[in-house]
């Protein structure tokens, strides 16, 4: 197999050849282009992991060559370099793909730590990308859209657990797409070709919820006319999605217990349990140790469905993925009403970007949906979108800032605001990248960069 390798394109030889020998001495594999063209060609010839071009060349520009590269070679990660001036437009880059930037003069330092991290995120996506290749395409992975670091970390775990046995609690907010992932986990598992069976712990009424679960003997109750089959012995030899696990009240929860500790099964009116073989994956949206500690939720059936836990981030914390999320889920409205020809136009898509989806991926999927039922012409139209959507987004309040004569450390200046920002914070990296308007990566960068200590960005539940 052909070792991956990283792309330098910049039309001075003398930045190629030293950017391409500092990259050898870190252990890099370096070809270099003089143009965009010749990069096209390369790439299609080589096929790089990594693509670092220069932003201004003369023909194809840095910017041009990033649009055709993610056009046609979508799983290549970009780089862009840029003199100091012009990183308006790198950010701009950003925007349109690229994974970071550096700035000229070039700190080959700086460089090697950005490319590590490149070629990290390469690795991670090429990872989940041949997972989700491996699984069908109702429930694989491949169905949860997006490709920010935070999301593809929950499905690199995902799946690594699919293959084991162990209880999954999936916590997220609701309409992150909890079950869309506990299917995704069952399709990868060794039960794939056994049920995935689903039970709502809130949907149904307490009286019914334990006939519902386990099942019930004949004649155990008016009306038991016949014995029934519970959803547990239903999923019996595959998997059991308790969704809203924080509603199963207290006396099934011991019930529930016995299950994951035993594999037995006790059905309302039996005489003797009975033995069942299913995974238990739970989730919810609640803080299960506040029901703990109020006596709502048993802490040893906490234990026992955390052994796994996966933490689904909202879509707020995931912005980056809300462009692709938006294209996919119009393509399938459009499928699903009968408007192949409808179009949704590029500019419009940074509306998208500035709500906060309070309802998460199923709040932006019911808007698409909306948009595409309701759409005159064949064109969406900035009035056909939702007035909290076309509100423009509040530009930030100046910075008053009183500069000493002797003059000031711009570094000293980045250092201070990134410490203030994550002390406002108390250290959660996501909402204090927010908060200077970076993405999280950058600002892990920055804090590495000026040696601010990186602590666990680990967002309290709830």
């Amino acid at each position: 197999m052909k070792r991956r390798s990283i792309l330098v394109v910049d039309d001075d030889e003398s930045l190629r050849r030293i950017t391409q020998m500092q990259l050898e001495e870190a252990g890099y594999d370096a070809l270099t282009a003089s143009n965009g063209n010749a990069a096209l060609a390369l790439i299609e010839e080589e096929a790089p992991a990594l693509v670092i071009t220069d932003l201004r060349m003369p023909g194809l520009s840095g910017l041009e060559l990033l649009k055709k590269v993610r056009e046609s070679y979508p799983h290549t990660t970009v780089l862009m370099i840029t003199a100091f001036g012009t990183v308006q437009t790198a950010v701009e880059a950003m925007k349109a793909g690229a994974y970071d930037y550096i700035t000229k003069p070039i700190d080959y330092e700086e460089l090697v730590l950005v490319v590590n991290r490149a070629m990290e995120h390469h690795q991670l996506l090429e990872e989940v990308r041949t997972l989700r290749a491996s699984l069908d395409n109702k429930y694989g992975f491949e169905s949860i859209i997006g490709r920010s670091k935070v999301l593809l970390n929950v499905l690199e775990m995902a799946s690594r657990v699919a293959q084991k046995n162990s209880t999954v609690l999936i916590r997220g907010e609701t309409g992150t797409g909890k079950e869309l992932l506990a299917r995704a986990i069952h399709q990868n598992s060794r039960r794939k070709d056994q049920p995935f069976v689903t039970i709502n712990c809130g949907a149904i009424p307490k009286d019914l919820l334990e006939s519902e679960l386990f099942g019930h003997a004949k004649g155990s109750f008016t009306g038991a006319f016949s014995p029934k089959r519970g959803k547990v012995e239903t999923a019996d030899g595959g998997t059991l999605f308790l969704d809203e696990i924080g509603e199963l009240p207290v006396e099934l929860q011991v019930k529930l217990l016995r299950l994951i500790q035993q594999g037995e099964i006790e059905k309302v009116g039996a005489t003797s349990p009975a033995t069942v073989d299913v995974r238990i994956i739970a989730a919810t949206h609640r803080n299960l140790q506040s029901l703990i500690e109020d006596g709502s939720f048993r802490e040893d059936l906490f234990y026992r469905l955390a052994v796994i836990p996966l933490e689904l981030p909202p879509l707020r914390e995931r912005s980056d993925d809300i462009p692709e999320l938006v294209q996919s889920l119009f393509l399938k409205a459009k499928q699903k009403h009968g408007v192949p020809n409808l179009k949704l136009p590029p500019h419009l898509i940074p509306y998208f970007c500035g709500y906060r989806w309070p309802g998460n991926v199923r709040e932006l999927e019911n808007v698409v949906e909306r948009l595409t039922v309701l759409a005159v012409g064949d064109e969406i139209a900035l009035s056909d979108l939702p007035e909290f959507l076309r509100g423009e987004r509040p530009g930030h309040e100046a910075i008053q800032l009183e500069l000493p004569p002797q003059g000031i450390s711009l570094e000293a200046v980045e250092k201070e605001l990134i410490l203030k920002a994550l002390k406002k914070f108390e250290g959660n990296q996501t909402k204090a990248a927010a908060f200077l308007d970076v993405s999280r990566r950058t600002l892990i960068y920055r804090m590495e960069k000026h040696g601010i200590h990186r602590e666990s960005d680990e967002t309290p539940e709830g």
